[in-house]
């Protein structure tokens, strides 16, 4: 069974995963050479080779076969387990509980070889459609407090796989992360009785230099104090704190701008490793007017090394309006 340690001093809370416990040698990569081929559990055909699954999106074809659009399985190897009960206690002064939360894969095309930014608009939509069942499903249990979607997509990124997915954790804690950004925007709101991400979408649409892309629904831009070269911020206009609330036509032209603002990060930057995060309320809290969902893409172009471990402080060689430079003359996804 994992464990959550709490840091005493910091407050921030780590998964010790003892399922996937590994000695010194472990940690050393093993490259294999291009020439051996992997069978891809994630591939038509393979539905065996992961966990059953939890949800599935299908034009034929029974649970578990051939068939399907978008899947959502288990993880093989999750760094939290669903069964059993938290079990909150003390180790003299330390504070830890048992690893109690979901750890889901969500495979969002039967296609080996394709990216977001291949797939037609209403694969892209069916995938937001499963991000949104799925955390609506696990919020009725009382347990999880923080749902966190992400992507790693290539190897810099942390991926494993080639086929392009997508994971779902569940924690039974608000990330202190989380916290921070949630009580920030707070302080914001009780003293000018604004939304600060709002503000940020009106100040950004009218000055422009940062301006990325603009629908009626959505502002793409690079945020003021980006911590890295080319990140991008996707906010919705209206005012919405839990991305699972979104109704149709948002995830609709979330499916368009999202595949618009990554083919501009890959003509730009040439097809970089990324990671992408959607950044929501915690799950258990009603909606917040202070709060703001996002969702969050950061190419790998710099490494994160001693100085900014040691400080808390981010060295980016880019300044943001560049960088929506860049993506503008990019052109239209």
């Amino acid at each position: 069974m994992p464990e959550l340690r709490k840091d005493p001093i910091t407050g921030r809370w780590v998964i010790i995963a003892t399922d996937r416990s590994k000695r010194p040698g472990d940690f050393i990569r093993q490259t294999v050479p291009p020439a051996v081929a992997r069978v891809c559990p994630f591939d038509y055909g393979n539905e065996r080779k992961t966990p059953p699954e939890i949800l599935a999106y299908r034009d034929s074809g029974a649970r578990d076969e051939p068939g399907w659009r978008v899947r959502v399985v288990p993880n093989k190897f999750p760094v939290l387990g669903i069964e059993g009960e938290l079990n909150r206690q003390g180790e003299g002064m330390y504070d830890k509980m048992n690893g109690i939360g979901a750890h889901e894969v969500i495979i969002e095309t039967p296609d080996h070889a394709a990216t977001l930014c291949d797939m037609p608009e209403r694969q892209i939509e069916e995938v937001l459609w499963a991000f949104k069942e799925r955390v609506n499903d696990l919020k009725r249990d009382r347990r999880f407090r923080y749902v966190l979607l992400f992507r790693n997509y290539g190897e810099a990124a942390g991926a494993s796989l080639e086929h392009y997915h997508s994971q779902l954790i569940a924690l039974p804690v608000i990330p202190k992360r989380v916290k921070e950004e949630v009580d920030g925007a707070k302080l914001f709101y009780d003293l000018k009785e604004r939304c600060i991400f709002c503000d940020i979408i009106r100040e950004e649409s009218a000055a422009g230099a940062r301006l990325v892309t603009e629908t009626d629904r959505f502002i793409v831009l690079e945020p003021y104090a980006p911590r890295f070269p080319f990140e991008t911020w996707i906010l919705p206009k209206r005012h919405e704190s839990h991305f699972e609330e979104s109704d149709a036509p948002t995830l609709q032209n979330l499916a368009w701008i999202l595949r618009s603002t990554l083919r501009k990060i890959d003509r730009a930057l040439e097809r970089p490793a990324y990671n992408f995060v959607v950044h929501s309320a915690p799950v258990q809290d009603a909606p917040l007017a202070h709060y703001h969902w996002r969702l969050e893409i950061m190419p790998k172009l710099t490494k994160v090394a001693g100085f900014e471990w040691g400080t808390g402080f981010y060295i980016n060689p880019t300044p943001p309006e560049e960088s929506a430079r860049f993506l503008r003359e990019a052109g239209i996804g």
